[in-house]
Protein backbone atom coordinates (compact mmCIF):
# COMPACT_ATOMS: atom_id res chain seq x y z
CA UNK A 1 0.00 0.00 0.00
CA UNK A 2 0.91 3.89 -0.35
CA UNK A 3 2.89 6.08 2.28
CA UNK A 4 2.55 9.47 0.58
CA UNK A 5 2.13 7.38 -2.73
CA UNK A 6 5.18 5.63 -2.49
CA UNK A 7 4.99 1.60 -1.68
CA UNK A 8 5.55 0.21 1.21
CA UNK A 9 5.27 -3.24 2.65
CA UNK A 10 5.10 -3.75 6.38
CA UNK A 11 8.53 -5.90 6.40
CA UNK A 12 11.01 -7.14 3.86
CA UNK A 13 14.54 -7.98 2.93
CA UNK A 14 17.35 -5.39 2.53
CA UNK A 15 19.02 -4.89 -0.40
CA UNK A 16 21.93 -6.36 1.77
CA UNK A 17 20.57 -10.42 1.32
CA UNK A 18 20.29 -11.06 4.78
CA UNK A 19 18.94 -8.31 7.23
CA UNK A 20 15.16 -7.96 7.07
CA UNK A 21 13.46 -4.26 7.34
CA UNK A 22 10.67 -3.52 9.47
CA UNK A 23 8.06 0.09 9.61
CA UNK A 24 8.31 0.51 13.30
CA UNK A 25 4.56 0.48 14.61
CA UNK A 26 5.17 1.90 18.25
CA UNK A 27 6.21 4.90 16.75
CA UNK A 28 3.39 5.81 14.81
CA UNK A 29 1.40 7.52 13.86
CA UNK A 30 3.90 10.52 15.36
CA UNK A 31 6.98 9.73 13.41
CA UNK A 32 7.77 7.15 10.65
CA UNK A 33 10.72 5.33 11.80
CA UNK A 34 12.26 1.60 9.97
CA UNK A 35 13.84 -0.67 11.66
CA UNK A 36 16.54 -3.07 10.85
CA UNK A 37 16.29 -6.65 12.29
CA UNK A 38 19.72 -8.63 12.44
CA UNK A 39 19.35 -11.62 14.84
CA UNK A 40 16.53 -13.85 15.79
CA UNK A 41 16.56 -12.41 18.88
CA UNK A 42 15.93 -8.91 17.37
CA UNK A 43 12.77 -10.51 16.15
CA UNK A 44 11.18 -11.87 18.69
CA UNK A 45 12.27 -8.31 20.59
CA UNK A 46 10.13 -7.01 18.20
CA UNK A 47 7.33 -9.52 18.37
CA UNK A 48 6.73 -9.28 22.18
CA UNK A 49 7.65 -5.05 22.01
CA UNK A 50 5.15 -5.22 19.32
CA UNK A 51 7.49 -3.03 16.89
CA UNK A 52 5.62 -5.42 14.62
CA UNK A 53 2.05 -6.45 15.30
CA UNK A 54 -1.00 -8.24 13.56
CA UNK A 55 -1.23 -11.91 13.77
CA UNK A 56 0.11 -12.41 9.77
CA UNK A 57 2.38 -9.97 10.21
CA UNK A 58 4.13 -11.78 13.53
CA UNK A 59 3.99 -14.88 11.21
CA UNK A 60 5.84 -13.28 8.97
CA UNK A 61 7.87 -11.83 11.06
CA UNK A 62 8.85 -14.96 13.23
CA UNK A 63 9.52 -16.63 9.85
CA UNK A 64 11.92 -14.51 9.16
CA UNK A 65 13.79 -14.60 12.33
CA UNK A 66 14.09 -18.36 11.58
CA UNK A 67 16.06 -17.32 8.63
CA UNK A 68 18.80 -14.64 10.37
CA UNK A 69 19.01 -16.86 13.50
CA UNK A 70 20.08 -19.87 11.11
CA UNK A 71 22.07 -17.37 9.35
CA UNK A 72 24.12 -17.15 12.72
CA UNK A 73 24.10 -20.84 13.54
CA UNK A 74 22.69 -23.61 11.73
CA UNK A 75 22.48 -26.35 14.30
CA UNK A 76 20.01 -28.71 16.08
CA UNK A 77 20.51 -27.07 19.08
CA UNK A 78 19.96 -23.06 17.63
CA UNK A 79 17.19 -24.23 15.46
CA UNK A 80 15.49 -26.05 18.65
CA UNK A 81 16.58 -22.49 20.80
CA UNK A 82 14.99 -19.67 18.07
CA UNK A 83 11.67 -21.62 17.66
CA UNK A 84 11.33 -21.78 21.58
CA UNK A 85 11.94 -18.34 21.83
CA UNK A 86 9.91 -16.93 18.82
CA UNK A 87 6.83 -19.12 19.82
CA UNK A 88 7.04 -18.12 23.46
CA UNK A 89 6.78 -13.91 22.35
CA UNK A 90 3.31 -13.90 21.77
CA UNK A 91 1.13 -16.27 23.15
CA UNK A 92 -2.55 -15.50 20.85
CA UNK A 93 -1.75 -15.06 17.60
CA UNK A 94 -1.91 -19.02 16.27
CA UNK A 95 -0.46 -17.19 12.77
CA UNK A 96 3.33 -17.40 15.06
CA UNK A 97 2.95 -20.87 15.67
CA UNK A 98 1.36 -21.82 12.42
CA UNK A 99 5.00 -20.10 10.28
CA UNK A 100 7.35 -21.54 13.00
CA UNK A 101 5.68 -25.40 12.49
CA UNK A 102 6.52 -24.28 8.67
CA UNK A 103 9.78 -23.42 9.27
CA UNK A 104 10.83 -26.30 11.22
CA UNK A 105 9.30 -28.77 9.45
CA UNK A 106 11.62 -27.70 6.18
CA UNK A 107 14.82 -27.00 8.25
CA UNK A 108 14.65 -30.00 10.21
CA UNK A 109 15.79 -32.62 7.87
CA UNK A 110 18.51 -30.52 6.50
CA UNK A 111 22.19 -30.44 7.21
CA UNK A 112 22.98 -27.26 9.24
CA UNK A 113 25.07 -25.75 6.49
CA UNK A 114 22.01 -25.59 3.95
CA UNK A 115 19.62 -24.37 6.61
CA UNK A 116 20.04 -20.84 5.97
CA UNK A 117 19.27 -20.21 2.86
CA UNK A 118 16.10 -22.62 2.62
CA UNK A 119 14.89 -20.45 5.98
CA UNK A 120 15.55 -16.99 3.89
CA UNK A 121 13.61 -19.02 0.57
CA UNK A 122 10.96 -20.18 2.87
CA UNK A 123 10.28 -16.54 5.11
CA UNK A 124 9.95 -14.82 1.44
CA UNK A 125 7.80 -17.38 -0.04
CA UNK A 126 5.40 -16.76 3.58
CA UNK A 127 5.60 -13.08 3.05
CA UNK A 128 4.51 -13.47 -0.84
CA UNK A 129 1.60 -16.15 0.03
CA UNK A 130 0.24 -13.24 2.72
CA UNK A 131 -0.04 -10.75 -0.24
CA UNK A 132 -1.50 -13.02 -2.09
CA UNK A 133 -4.46 -14.51 0.57
CA UNK A 134 -4.90 -11.18 1.31
CA UNK A 135 -5.58 -9.53 -2.24
CA UNK A 136 -8.02 -12.60 -2.22
CA UNK A 137 -9.67 -11.95 0.83
CA UNK A 138 -10.46 -8.35 -0.84
CA UNK A 139 -12.03 -9.55 -3.77
CA UNK A 140 -14.50 -11.56 -1.78
CA UNK A 141 -14.90 -8.84 0.65
CA UNK A 142 -15.33 -6.17 -1.81
CA UNK A 143 -18.69 -7.98 -3.47
CA UNK A 144 -20.01 -7.52 -0.11
CA UNK A 145 -19.64 -3.35 -0.15
CA UNK A 146 -20.76 -3.44 -3.94
CA UNK A 147 -23.68 -4.99 -3.31
CA UNK A 148 -24.44 -2.68 -0.27
CA UNK A 149 -23.75 -0.14 -2.67
CA UNK A 150 -25.86 -0.98 -5.03
CA UNK A 151 -28.54 -0.77 -2.93
CA UNK A 152 -27.77 2.90 -2.01
CA UNK A 153 -28.49 6.28 -3.71
CA UNK A 154 -26.54 6.93 -6.52
CA UNK A 155 -22.98 8.45 -4.85
CA UNK A 156 -24.48 7.79 -1.24
CA UNK A 157 -21.39 6.23 0.36
CA UNK A 158 -20.99 2.74 2.13
CA UNK A 159 -19.91 3.14 5.80
CA UNK A 160 -17.16 0.46 7.35
CA UNK A 161 -16.89 0.46 11.12
CA UNK A 162 -13.95 -1.42 11.55
CA UNK A 163 -11.98 -2.29 15.19
CA UNK A 164 -8.01 -2.51 15.93
CA UNK A 165 -5.80 -2.26 12.94
CA UNK A 166 -6.36 -5.24 10.32
CA UNK A 167 -4.89 -3.13 7.50
CA UNK A 168 -1.33 -3.32 5.44
CA UNK A 169 0.34 -2.09 8.60
CA UNK A 170 -0.92 -5.91 10.64
CA UNK A 171 0.09 -8.00 7.66
CA UNK A 172 3.00 -7.75 4.52
CA UNK A 173 0.46 -5.77 2.62
CA UNK A 174 -3.16 -4.85 1.79
CA UNK A 175 -4.56 -6.01 5.01
CA UNK A 176 -7.35 -8.16 6.07
CA UNK A 177 -10.48 -6.35 6.74
CA UNK A 178 -9.00 -3.27 5.01
CA UNK A 179 -8.14 -5.16 1.96
CA UNK A 180 -11.82 -4.66 0.80
CA UNK A 181 -11.88 -0.98 1.44
CA UNK A 182 -8.87 -0.20 -0.42
CA UNK A 183 -10.29 -2.23 -3.15
CA UNK A 184 -13.46 -0.28 -3.29
CA UNK A 185 -11.84 3.55 -2.90
CA UNK A 186 -9.30 2.44 -5.17
CA UNK A 187 -12.14 1.16 -7.98
CA UNK A 188 -13.90 4.48 -7.15
CA UNK A 189 -17.02 3.29 -4.74
CA UNK A 190 -17.82 5.77 -2.37
CA UNK A 191 -16.75 4.17 0.89
CA UNK A 192 -15.98 5.71 4.92
CA UNK A 193 -14.54 4.04 7.72
CA UNK A 194 -15.67 4.60 10.88
CA UNK A 195 -12.18 3.47 13.01
CA UNK A 196 -12.58 2.65 16.65
CA UNK A 197 -10.02 4.02 18.17
CA UNK A 198 -9.00 0.58 20.28
CA UNK A 199 -7.69 1.35 23.65
CA UNK A 200 -5.78 0.90 24.86
CA UNK A 201 -3.20 0.45 22.60
CA UNK A 202 -4.76 2.93 20.04
CA UNK A 203 -4.01 0.81 17.16
CA UNK A 204 -6.97 2.10 15.31
CA UNK A 205 -6.68 5.40 16.03
CA UNK A 206 -2.49 5.28 15.54
CA UNK A 207 -2.32 2.12 12.93
CA UNK A 208 -5.59 2.55 11.15
CA UNK A 209 -6.57 6.20 11.36
CA UNK A 210 -2.71 6.24 10.15
CA UNK A 211 -2.83 4.08 7.19
CA UNK A 212 -5.88 4.98 5.48
CA UNK A 213 -5.36 8.51 5.40
CA UNK A 214 -1.99 8.12 3.48
CA UNK A 215 -3.77 6.39 1.36
CA UNK A 216 -6.77 9.00 0.79
CA UNK A 217 -9.49 6.35 2.16
CA UNK A 218 -12.10 9.02 4.01
CA UNK A 219 -12.61 8.13 7.50
CA UNK A 220 -13.37 9.18 10.99
CA UNK A 221 -12.00 8.19 14.16
CA UNK A 222 -14.45 7.67 16.92
CA UNK A 223 -14.18 6.18 20.78
CA UNK A 224 -14.20 2.65 21.35
CA UNK A 225 -18.06 2.82 23.03
CA UNK A 226 -19.83 5.31 19.90
CA UNK A 227 -20.27 2.13 17.93
CA UNK A 228 -23.03 1.20 18.79
CA UNK A 229 -25.05 4.55 18.67
CA UNK A 230 -23.79 4.80 15.03
CA UNK A 231 -25.77 1.40 14.65
CA UNK A 232 -28.75 2.36 16.31
CA UNK A 233 -29.25 5.50 14.17
CA UNK A 234 -28.36 3.93 10.64
CA UNK A 235 -25.01 5.14 10.53
CA UNK A 236 -22.91 1.82 9.54
CA UNK A 237 -23.90 -0.37 6.95
CA UNK A 238 -21.67 -3.29 7.61
CA UNK A 239 -18.69 -4.27 10.50
CA UNK A 240 -15.14 -5.55 9.58
CA UNK A 241 -13.15 -6.65 11.71
CA UNK A 242 -9.68 -9.23 11.41
CA UNK A 243 -8.93 -11.81 13.78
CA UNK A 244 -5.76 -13.09 15.99
CA UNK A 245 -7.28 -16.93 15.60
CA UNK A 246 -10.65 -18.38 14.61
CA UNK A 247 -11.48 -21.97 16.05
CA UNK A 248 -12.75 -24.65 14.27
CA UNK A 249 -16.49 -24.07 15.02
CA UNK A 250 -16.40 -20.60 14.05
CA UNK A 251 -15.35 -18.42 16.95
CA UNK A 252 -13.63 -15.68 16.58
CA UNK A 253 -10.46 -14.02 19.15
CA UNK A 254 -9.69 -10.47 17.86
CA UNK A 255 -8.57 -7.66 20.20
CA UNK A 256 -10.68 -6.99 23.02
CA UNK A 257 -14.27 -4.60 22.53
CA UNK A 258 -14.65 -6.88 19.37
CA UNK A 259 -17.39 -9.11 21.38
CA UNK A 260 -18.83 -5.57 22.27
CA UNK A 261 -19.03 -4.48 18.66
CA UNK A 262 -20.53 -8.04 17.44
CA UNK A 263 -23.21 -7.82 20.34
CA UNK A 264 -23.93 -4.25 18.69
CA UNK A 265 -24.05 -5.48 15.41
CA UNK A 266 -26.47 -8.53 15.94
CA UNK A 267 -29.03 -6.32 17.83
CA UNK A 268 -28.98 -3.68 14.97
CA UNK A 269 -29.46 -5.82 12.22
CA UNK A 270 -25.95 -5.26 11.04
CA UNK A 271 -23.89 -7.36 9.28
CA UNK A 272 -20.81 -8.43 10.96
CA UNK A 273 -18.17 -9.58 9.44
CA UNK A 274 -14.51 -11.21 9.46
CA UNK A 275 -11.76 -10.94 7.11
CA UNK A 276 -9.10 -13.29 8.24
CA UNK A 277 -6.17 -15.53 6.39
CA UNK A 278 -6.55 -19.03 6.40
CA UNK A 279 -3.45 -19.93 8.77
CA UNK A 280 -5.21 -17.96 11.21
CA UNK A 281 -7.74 -21.09 11.63
CA UNK A 282 -7.03 -23.04 14.48
CA UNK A 283 -8.62 -26.65 13.68
CA UNK A 284 -7.06 -27.92 16.98
CA UNK A 285 -9.30 -25.61 19.57
CA UNK A 286 -13.41 -25.91 19.23
CA UNK A 287 -14.23 -23.68 22.12
CA UNK A 288 -12.88 -20.55 21.93
CA UNK A 289 -13.86 -18.98 24.98
CA UNK A 290 -12.38 -21.86 26.99
CA UNK A 291 -9.70 -22.80 24.95
CA UNK A 292 -8.31 -20.11 23.51
CA UNK A 293 -5.24 -18.12 25.77
CA UNK A 294 -5.70 -14.69 26.65
CA UNK A 295 -2.57 -12.29 26.57
CA UNK A 296 -2.32 -10.44 29.63
CA UNK A 297 -0.21 -7.44 28.83
CA UNK A 298 1.21 -5.11 31.06
CA UNK A 299 -0.55 -2.16 33.49
CA UNK A 300 1.37 1.00 31.67
CA UNK A 301 -0.52 0.19 28.23
CA UNK A 302 -4.08 1.48 30.07
CA UNK A 303 -2.31 3.44 33.12
CA UNK A 304 -0.91 6.03 30.49
CA UNK A 305 -0.87 7.52 27.29
CA UNK A 306 1.45 8.97 24.58
CA UNK A 307 1.27 11.44 22.59
CA UNK A 308 2.48 14.80 20.86
CA UNK A 309 1.78 17.96 22.68
CA UNK A 310 1.29 21.47 21.11
CA UNK A 311 5.12 21.83 20.58
CA UNK A 312 5.88 19.01 18.76
CA UNK A 313 7.28 16.93 21.89
CA UNK A 314 6.02 13.00 21.93
CA UNK A 315 5.16 12.67 25.58
CA UNK A 316 3.77 9.64 28.08
CA UNK A 317 1.74 10.94 30.98
CA UNK A 318 -0.16 8.62 33.58
CA UNK A 319 -4.45 8.97 33.12
CA UNK A 320 -5.08 6.61 35.88
CA UNK A 321 -4.31 7.25 40.01
CA UNK A 322 -1.50 5.82 42.01
CA UNK A 323 -2.16 2.55 43.29
CA UNK A 324 -5.59 1.68 41.34
CA UNK A 325 -5.00 -1.75 40.14
CA UNK A 326 -4.78 -2.42 36.59
CA UNK A 327 -5.90 -5.41 34.11
CA UNK A 328 -5.39 -5.25 30.78
CA UNK A 329 -6.74 -8.37 28.62
CA UNK A 330 -5.54 -8.16 24.66
CA UNK A 331 -8.10 -10.21 23.29
CA UNK A 332 -11.51 -11.82 23.77
CA UNK A 333 -13.97 -13.84 21.76
CA UNK A 334 -17.22 -13.43 19.63
CA UNK A 335 -18.83 -16.54 19.11
CA UNK A 336 -19.72 -17.60 16.20
CA UNK A 337 -23.50 -17.25 16.36
CA UNK A 338 -22.67 -13.33 16.04
CA UNK A 339 -20.74 -13.56 12.93
CA UNK A 340 -22.48 -12.95 9.76
CA UNK A 341 -19.48 -14.57 7.50
CA UNK A 342 -15.79 -15.52 7.32
CA UNK A 343 -13.96 -13.63 4.19
CA UNK A 344 -11.22 -15.51 3.41
CA UNK A 345 -9.56 -16.05 0.28
CA UNK A 346 -11.51 -18.84 -0.81
CA UNK A 347 -15.02 -17.21 -0.68
CA UNK A 348 -17.42 -15.66 2.50
CA UNK A 349 -17.52 -18.22 4.92
CA UNK A 350 -20.27 -19.41 7.59
CA UNK A 351 -18.91 -19.77 10.69
CA UNK A 352 -19.18 -22.64 11.73
CA UNK A 353 -17.21 -26.49 10.99
CA UNK A 354 -18.37 -27.81 8.29
CA UNK A 355 -17.95 -24.68 5.76
CA UNK A 356 -14.38 -24.40 6.88
CA UNK A 357 -13.45 -28.08 6.62
CA UNK A 358 -14.81 -27.79 3.33
CA UNK A 359 -12.90 -24.73 2.25
CA UNK A 360 -9.63 -25.83 3.81
CA UNK A 361 -9.05 -29.52 4.23
CA UNK A 362 -5.53 -28.93 3.64
CA UNK A 363 -5.51 -26.89 7.24
CA UNK A 364 -7.55 -30.05 8.94
CA UNK A 365 -5.15 -32.67 7.68
CA UNK A 366 -2.17 -30.18 9.03
CA UNK A 367 -3.85 -30.18 12.71
CA UNK A 368 -4.18 -34.05 12.85
CA UNK A 369 -0.45 -34.43 12.20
Amino acid sequence: MKVDGRHFRSIWLEPDGWSVGAIDQRRLPHDFVVARLTTGDAAVDAIRSMLVRGAPLIGATAAYGMALAMRADGSDAALDRAYKSLIAARPTAINLKWALDEMRSLLRPLPPAARAEAAYSRAGAIAEDDIAINQGIGRHGLALIESVAAAKKPGERVNVLTHCNAGWLATVDWGTATAPIYLAHDRGHAIHVWVDETRPRNQGASLTAWELGHHGVPHTVIPDNTGGHLMQHGMVDLVIVGTDRVTANGDVCNKIGTYLKALAAHDNGVPFYVALPSPTIDFTVDDGIREIPIEQRGPEEVSHMTGRTSDGRIETVRIVPDGSPVANYAFDVTPARLVTGLITERGVLKADRAALAAAFPERIAAAAE
